[in-house]
């Protein structure tokens, strides 16, 4: 493998420190104070104190860049100069449940010349309680650690395996999600929901899963886990097939083979 991007360690030392607080956190989860964001959206102290953290690491490693953070949001840089992406608890009712599935996102985006914000360069997700760490930087791949990632070589249908996100309270278009779901779980081995879309992505990338799509993401949900794919030879898309899905808020990620066939399932859906 090449060797570890100054900028990846930097990230991997910002989110194994906000991992230790989260690892605590989760052993007392059950005495956490939690206030009520939304219908079925909740922020607890754990999530703000993991986001302090990395702010305050990242900020003193890369002086004038920006933020765009969960529950801080935009926090504005020096013109010219990068933004960290950052969902500090990506999983935040799994893990409020006491269920072991939930990641630190964290990515980079670079700035065009028009002041908008393009595409993400390097992008990290981490899972505090299985200690792992997938990892890129564009053009020079995925890794899990210091292993090499490719997506799943799968190009049946009828063996794939596939992630998503369902429409909860107050979040989602249950009617647009259901026909998309009846489309593709008749043509698959399986359909899972484990309530991360950085991991989702990440497990994409390492083979894990063979496609995944969702709607109605944010960019923290996401930056990271789209480099993954895209690094490990794998495809991310709109449901358009375009090849902004941010702008969108539409993920459809596979091997080309099966994005292929996802793609045409899910578009027919949308009719």
């Amino acid at each position: 493998m090449p060797a570890r991007p100054a900028i990846i360690t930097v990230m991997d030392r910002a989110a194994r420190k906000a991992g230790q607080s989260l690892r605590r956190d989760y052993g007392e989860v059950e005495h956490l104070q939690v206030s009520q964001k939304g219908p079925a959206d909740f922020v607890s102290k754990a999530d703000m104190k993991a986001e302090r953290i990395l702010y305050d690491d990242l900020q003193i490693a890369r002086p004038g860049w920006g933020f765009l953070l969960e529950e801080a949001g935009e926090i504005e840089g020096e013109e010219g100069k990068p933004r960290w992406v950052i969902d500090p608890l990506d999983g935040t009712s799994n893990f409020l449940h006491g269920i072991p599935h939930f990641a630190i996102s964290i990515a980079v985006q670079e700035p065009r010349p028009d002041g908008s914000w393009g595409d993400v360069y390097a992008g990290v997700v981490y899972q505090p309680l299985t200690d792992e760490l997938f990892w890129s930087e564009r053009g020079k791949g995925a890794y899990l650690h210091d292993r090499r990632l490719f997506v799943s070589a799968r190009r049946n249908l009828n063996e794939a395996l596939i992630a998503t996100g369902v429409p909860y309270k107050g979040h989602g278009d249950l009617e647009k999600f259901n026909g998309i779901f009846n489309s593709i779980a008749p043509q698959v081995a399986g359909i899972r929901r484990f309530g991360s879309a950085s991991l989702d992505l990440a497990w994409v990338a390492a083979g894990r899963y063979d496609g995944y799509w969702e709607a109605d993401l944010f960019p923290w949900d996401v930056a990271a886990g789209i480099l993954l794919v895209r690094e490990a030879r794998g495809f991310v898309t709109d449901f358009r097939g375009g090849s902004q899905p941010m702008e969108r808020a539409e993920y459809l990620a596979a091997n080309e083979g099966l994005h292929s066939r996802l793609h045409k399932l899910l578009a027919s859906a949308l009719r």
